[in-house]
């Protein structure tokens, strides 16, 4: 599991789209807020509209008025500190430069000062999550005043394991057999980001997945990272 120690850490969650939080780690942001630990979440990208090729500018504003308070709602079930936003635009964050994006993960990270963040695994199909780690590596770069000690990487379902030729290399994994109930419930203020049951991006989907992580790791549930980089 993550190196916590025995002090009180700040975290910051940083997720490229609205429920890439909750699926991705909902349940080590409710085990880590439980523990103690000061938990914030940064979400990029607008996560409305990548489908919608007028972008109508009404349409969009109620789109990312409803998913910012689904995220807020979801933060307050896991007890997350507080939602961070910016609005990049959806599944278009090679659009962007690059160094947009880092700027938008440095302004919230000299603000909080975190010493861990979780965020996206570096292969993932999704154009958004790739430059999501990209700009985390960038930002935190390990020099003299860096306040990040470790990065990890999490996993999408839908996007994390299609990626075949570059299967995510879990080595951390996180009990969460009294917080997965919890997760559920996240996902739930998410209901127009889910989908049917045969899906991955589904309850019954985060279920299996968490249900298989723990059989691996001899726990009930579990989500699974990967230790990008740690300094000790």
């Amino acid at each position: 599991m993550i190196n916590l120690s025995s002090r009180k850490h700040k975290i910051l969650v940083v997720a490229a789209h609205p429920d890439d939080e909750i699926l991705g780690c909902g349940g080590t942001i409710a085990r880590l807020s439980k523990e103690g630990h000061e938990v914030h979440i940064l979400i990029l990208g607008e996560g409305a509209t990548s489908r919608d090729q007028s972008r109508n500018i009404a349409k969009r504003s109620a789109a990312l008025k409803k998913l910012r308070l689904s995220a807020e709602k979801a933060a307050k079930v896991l007890g997350a500190c507080r939602v961070h936003f910016h609005d990049f635009p959806d599944n278009r964050f090679d659009s962007v430069a690059l160094l947009d994006i880092v700027k938008a993960v440095e302004q919230v990270k000299e603000k909080i000062r975190p010493s861990i963040i979780l965020t996206h695994f570096a292969h993932d199909l999704n154009i958004d999550h790739q430059k999501t780690f990209k700009a985390v590596l960038t930002a935190t770069r390990p020099m003299k005043n860096e306040t990040v000690r470790a990065v990890y990487s999490f996993e999408i379902l839908s996007s994390t394991e299609w990626q075949y030729a570059h299967p995510f290399p879990a080595d951390t994994f996180m009990d969460i057999s009294d917080f997965f109930a919890r997760k559920l419930r996240a996902l739930k203020e998410y209901a127009q980001e889910m989908r049917g049951p045969d899906h991955p991006r589904s309850s019954r989907g985060v279920t299996l997945n968490a249900e298989l992580w723990g059989l691996k790791t001899g726990t009930q549930y579990a989500e699974a990272l990967q230790l990008v980089r740690q300094i000790i």
